[in-house]
């Protein structure tokens, strides 16, 4: 269990949704703002393995969480990280407020590395999101706030990981694993042409 997990009340399960995740976790750590309760714990996890989380990052079922900063290398010591399809708009009422990008985890050196089940969720924010929350004083300070919140704003990222069982990759909206026989019916083009026996 992650060191996180313990400040939890007896019977609280921490399942964020993806605009949770962005507007409440994401922007209060990039803006230095207090965030209660102060359960993710922050690490460099670019060198770390996804089976390693377990102690270091929050686990909320079979979800780890956890911040670190952004970046382009993705390798870890025994593969890495591999990004699968286009970032996602994570929306808040009609304002986007983020962006998630899915990873993949291949065991062995790139770019011919083995598959595995590991998925990791990797959230950030807009470019420029913190400027209106942190403004304030004269205009001269104000700007130079604003440059550093900017900077600050790309420097951070929240990461959800979990080992998918059947080798899934699909979440619906809510952030729930698809299951093996959910995703062999959604794939069905005509559901005519499914027989069950008598």
């Amino acid at each position: 269990m992650g060191e996180g997990t313990t400040k939890l009340p007896p019977g609280f399960h921490f399942f964020p949704s993806d605009q949770e995740l962005i507007a409440h976790f994401l922007h209060r750590k990039a803006a230095h703002l207090p965030c209660q309760p102060d359960i993710i714990p922050t690490f460099d996890f670019h060198y770390c393995d996804p089976w390693d989380l377990d102690g270091k990052a929050l686990q909320g079922g079979k979800y780890w969480y956890f911040f670190t900063q952004r970046s382009q290398n993705w390798e870890t010591t025994n593969g890495y990280w591999k990004p699968i399809g286009v970032e996602e708009s994570i929306t808040r009422g009609d304002a986007d407020v983020g962006l998630k990008k899915t990873l993949l985890f291949y065991l062995g050196e790139s770019p011919e590395g083995m598959e595995t089940n590991w998925i990791m969720h990797e959230y950030h924010l807009l470019d420029g999101d913190l400027s209106d929350a942190s403004s304030s004083g004269g205009s001269r300070r104000s700007f130079k706030k604003r440059s550093s919140t900017r900077t600050e704003s790309n420097k951070w990222v929240i990461c959800r990981v979990f080992e998918s069982s059947c080798g899934s990759q699909s979440f619906h909206d809510e952030g729930m694993e698809l299951s093996c026989l959910d995703e062999v019916f959604l794939s069905l083009d005509d559901l005519d042409e499914v027989s069950l026996p008598n």
